[in-house]
């Protein structure tokens, strides 16, 4: 089996769920970066998402954006990416890894040698929030064919016809986006997901992870019950950035801000285990 499959199938074992986490790379810069990924297994995280840093990254909110930009100035590239992923997989061959981003970059490199050379770099997934099924094509078989999961998004306004399109095209794990709108805006009521995740296990196997409004470890560990995981991505970009001083470079305390908060999260997530 896959890392992501192996992952939520030992959860699912202990009777709990996943903490996933979000980390844009290159923010600030690289190797504050690599040691806030390194850290995050053994503060808790279960499954890592990677950002893709880009320009217009139009599903997320003003801290992401911010994150993306100081990544950018950071010099993150696609290829630096992948690098920083190599460099984690040195240390960790078993925590899974979804690279989170868009279309332009993957197209700008290639999408052939992006999707073989993410695999070889260790990523296990991706999750292009702006290519929908319909034009799967435009990667699908590539990622198919070098063994990455491709995860969609399933949102609040998604109905039940186009949600079985929908799932008829993921893999990996189902990604519930809790609130219409971007990325660390507002969260959802816990009876809007107690109904919509049934709604969705009725078409899929898949683990489903909940995420777009989930900030606080009450929050993560409502989720993590109510469905298969949790992803808390605006919460910690914003624990990193307040971390930064007045030239946005990283302090000496940076990382510990951030692990310490993965802490707190993974610690209410495991407090929910069956």
């Amino acid at each position: 089996m896959s890392r992501i499959a192996t992952r939520f199938a030992a959860l699912k074992a202990a009777g709990r769920g996943a903490l996933v986490t979000y980390l844009q790379a290159y923010d600030p810069d690289p190797a504050t970066s690599l040691a806030i990924l390194r850290g995050l297994p053994g503060a808790g995280a279960d499954v890592i998402e990677v950002g893709v840093p880009f320009t217009d990254p139009m599903a997320d909110g003003p801290a992401i954006q911010r994150a993306a930009q100081r990544a950018l100035k950071a010099g993150a590239t696609v290829a630096g990416v992948l690098a920083l992923v190599r460099d984690f997989r040195k240390g960790d061959d078993a925590t899974p890894i979804v690279l989170m981003g868009y279309y332009n970059p993957i197209l700008s490199y290639g999408v052939d040698r992006f999707c073989v050379d993410a695999a070889a770099s260790g990523v296990d997934g991706l999750i292009i929030v702006d290519v929908p099924p319909e034009e799967a094509d435009e990667i699908e078989p590539q990622a198919k064919a070098a063994g990455l999961d491709l995860i969609r998004l399933v949102a609040p306004t998604t109905d039940d016809d186009r949600l079985v399109r929908v799932l008829r095209a993921t893999s990996g794990f189902v990604y519930y986006v809790s609130i219409t709108g971007i990325t660390g805006t507002r969260s959802a009521a816990r009876e809007t997901l107690e109904a919509e995740i049934p709604r969705i296990r009725r078409h899929t196997d898949l683990p489903i992870a909940i995420g777009f409004g989930v900030r606080t470890p009450q929050q993560a560990g409502e989720a993590s019950r109510i469905a298969d995981g949790a992803v808390v991505g605006t919460a910690i970009v914003d624990t990193l950035a307040a971390s930064l001083d007045e030239k946005g470079h990283a302090r000496p305390d940076t990382q510990r801000l951030v692990l310490d908060q993965v802490r707190a999260l993974a610690e209410a997530v495991r407090s929910n285990a069956a």
